[in-house]
């Protein structure tokens, strides 16, 4: 049976060759992006435990330890408790670098127990006396990121608009640690924008046995604190499960395309083979006989791809390594138990793509097989009553021409959907942004918008520019909701601000003081909040004075605060992550932009209606949607040829009897391209009626939902038909070149 098996599919190389890329493809995504998610998963879980630490204090319910703030002072306090033995503050954060938009740094006292693990190999450690007397500001490099960067001891590392010079290269054997730096904490605290103030403390107890007295102590003396065990802590991280999230969807998207071309060529391989099947059957063959040899074909054809797939994934994590080490996507990341869940998807694409085909060989009964003269669909088909050639060739083949629509669909839907949601997000942030302002400002030089610190002293200097009417101060965090039930997005104003009379309260008032809040409907109800109850975020506690509805879906996310609580909350004292600026007279608004950005190079200022657009997360956001479609296209494209190739050898004799009627080259040629055209055009109508119900789908998620709301326009609408033809020409000219050139002769000799 598997010599058989084997034997039917080198005889259509062709056709096996491309359903196998398609779903090498797809396990390439999952192993490539899945060890990247597991990787960052590891490279949190080695740099807690490896720590030595026996607990962590941090910020509860924070997105990210990057986004997590503790006063520096507690340290000092906690130090002084009988039960511990050693103390370390420690700060992360993202930055950018000349090489990436995204790296991690880490920030440590000279004497901190934590820095005995980073072990120098070249140079010399932050507590040397000549770390000092180096010019500029020391710091340490990973030796993932050295070789990456191609740096050395005493080359210069320009970390947003600062500039560093490293004095050593460390390993830790984390990959994660490995691909950044280490920067005294006072940098680092500068840096970040975070003075005063760490991300977290490791703590190591003298005994085990003490630890529930100390838990206690802590509990009692910093409620607004979260104490728990180095593992227990790395796995409450949201961005992992954002990260996770984000591989099952990619690679689900390209499974899913990968899967319907499976079908398809399946489903072709039994039409095209049913005289071949009612011999088998003649001679003996059994249904269920037939129905293992298809499968098993289809589950050949799915492991084969698998492999070919894990060579892919290994191939771009070598090319790309040094991009993406930095968030764990290296080769010594890969674990056997993702190899095994990427070979169980697509085995089970294989037995899922192989059943119906089988199901439908199976039933073939001997003496109507051995009748069988070809058409695609076993049987007689009306002529639809409408359309040329081309119309009448896909209704003929209503099967083929179904399975191929709906891998174009997927394809030019689901770029249409993930367009939407970022055209959306964007409309979203500017629309919200651009009340009553005419220039935005954020941070210079950050790798996301939510990292962004102003000075306070920034603004004033900014607000005494003559052309400015007022400046508005904005901070903008988010945090976790316990549970993990999602997010909730923080905004800090001044109660007396013009910004904050733009939120449409339909219950209670505007905050007025500290510790107030009003909150967005949708959290209201989902928390089950009313005016006047309390709300908790990271053990802080507000009293609900408001509540109100937006037209912006994320505002209803989350709630509005005071500008002082905000800023104590996401440990920005004296500082913010925007500024909305009026002018006195808006026609003057572009020369403004250049004179703050000219005078003041630590932060950015943008016309308000663009703002979004060159925010670094949203430009980020977008490279990876291109990244997407790019995949999508290609395994549409792959399908789409697949098809028309199949086309090409099922009407051999056919184009046979038109090359000896007199058609040219030519003529046969236009007529499969037409075919493939108009296949991709229906498929783009298909493909936006999908767009718009995935659009739907996203904003049913009870977390994100409300942050992936769809924004279409004509435009987009129309580049999803372009892009819909575009795979049905592409994918049919070699097809079509392939007809043509069939000499009459054998095409009519052609079984």
């Amino acid at each position: 049976m598997l010599r058989i098996i084997i034997t039917n599919l080198l005889r259509r190389k062709g056709r096996t060759l491309l359903t196998v890329l398609g779903i090498s493809i797809g396990t390439a995504a999952i192993i490539g992006l899945g060890t990247m998610a597991d990787g960052f998963q590891a490279g949190y879980n080695n740099m807690m435990t490896g720590s030595k630490a026996d607990l962590v204090l941090s910020q509860p319910d924070s997105y990210d330890i990057s986004l997590s703030t503790v006063k520096e002072e507690i340290g000092e306090e906690i130090a002084a408790l009988p039960e511990v033995s050693k103390i370390s503050g420690m700060t992360e954060g993202i930055v950018t670098t000349e090489d990436s938009p995204y790296f991690f740094v880490f920030g440590y006292p000279e004497d901190s127990f934590i820095l005995d693990k980073f072990v120098i190999k070249e140079g010399i450690s932050l507590s040397s006396p000549k770390a000092n007397s180096s010019k500029g500001k020391p710091v340490l490099l990973g030796g993932q990121a050295a070789e990456a960067m191609k740096k050395k001891v005493g080359d210069t590392l320009r970390l947003t608009q600062n500039v560093y010079r490293i004095i050593g290269i460390y390993e830790t054997g984390d990959a994660f640690e490995d691909s950044g730096a280490v920067l005294r904490l006072a940098d680092s605290q500068q840096l970040l924008g975070k003075p005063r103030q760490v991300s977290l403390f490791y703590i190591q107890l003298k005994s085990p046995d003490r630890k529930a007295s100390f838990q206690q102590k802590i509990e009692k003396r910093y409620p607004d604190l979260l104490l728990a065990g180095t593992k227990e802590f790395s796995e409450k991280q949201g961005m992992v499960d954002m990260m996770k999230g984000s591989v099952w969807a990619i690679g689900g998207l390209a499974i899913l395309i990968g899967g319907v071309g499976m079908m398809n060529s399946q489903l072709m391989a039994v039409f095209e083979r049913t005289r071949e099947i009612g011999v088998l059957r003649a001679v003996g063959w059994s249904g269920r006989r037939v129905m293992l040899m298809i499968l098993g074909e289809s589950i050949l054809v799915s492991l084969s791809g698998g492999v070919i797939g894990s060579g892919i994934g290994l191939l771009f994590l070598t090319l790309f390594s040094n991009v993406l080490r930095s968030w764990g996507g290296s080769l010594g990341n890969i674990r056997p138990e993702l190899i095994l869940q990427a070979f169980t998807i697509v085995l089970l694409l294989g037995l899922t793509g192989g059943v119906y085909p089988a199901w439908k060989a199976s039933r073939l009964q001997p003496v109507e097989a051995l009748r069988y003269e070809g058409g695609g669909s076993g049987g007689k088909k009306l002529r639809f009553p409408i359309g040329g050639m081309a119309v009448q060739s896909l209704w003929q083949r209503s099967t083929r021409t179904i399975l191929t629509l709906g891998a174009i669909a997927i394809t030019v839907g689901a770029i249409l959907a993930l367009e939407a949601i970022v055209v959306g997000m964007v409309n979203s942030i500017n629309g919200t942004l651009n009340v009553d302002s005419e220039i935005m400002i954020r941070q210079a030089g950050i790798s996301d918008t939510g990292y962004s610190a102003i000075d306070e002293r920034t603004g004033g200097k900014i607000a005494a520019l003559p052309e400015v009417d007022s400046v508005t101060g904005l901070v903008f965090t988010a945090v976790m909701l316990p549970g993990g039930s999602g997010f909730f997005i923080i905004q800090g104003y001044s109660p007396n601000s013009q910004a904050i009379r733009r939120f449409n309260i339909v219950e209670g008032r505007s905050i007025e003081s500290n510790r107030e809040i009003m909150i967005g409907r949708m959290v209201s109800d989902s928390l089950k909040k009313s005016v006047g109850d309390s709300i908790e975020l990271g053990n802080s506690r507000l009293k609900v004075v408001g509540i109100y509805e937006s037209s912006v879906g994320w505002e209803e996310m989350g709630g509005v605060m005071t500008l002082r609580d905000a800023q104590n909350y996401s440990g920005k004292p004296r500082k913010v992550s925007m500024y909305a600026v009026k002018l006195k007279n808006p026609s003057t608004a572009e020369s403004v932009v250049d004179i703050i950005n000219t005078r003041y190079p630590d932060v950015h200022a943008a016309l308000s209606a663009k703002f979004a657009d060159e925010m670094p997360d949203m430009q980020n956001t977008s490279a990876m949607m291109n990244g997407i479609s790019f995949m999508a296209i290609l395994l549409g494209g792959l399908g789409v040829m697949n098809t028309m190739l199949m086309a090409v050898m099922e009407r051999t004799r056919e184009i046979g009897v038109l090359r000896s009627m007199g058609w040219r080259r030519r003529s046969v040629l236009g007529m499969i391209l037409n075919e493939s055209i108009l296949l991709g055009t229906l498929g783009g109508v298909a493909g936006i009626i999908l767009g718009l119900l995935l659009g739907k789908m996203f904003m049913l998620d009870p977390s994100y939902g409300a942050m992936l709301q769809p924004d279409y326009n004509v435009m987009m609408f129309v580049r999803t038909i372009l892009v819909a033809v575009l795979l049905g020409g592409m994918g049919g000219i070699y097809p079509a070149i392939r007809a043509s050139q069939q000499p009459p002769v054998e095409a009519l000799r052609y079984e």
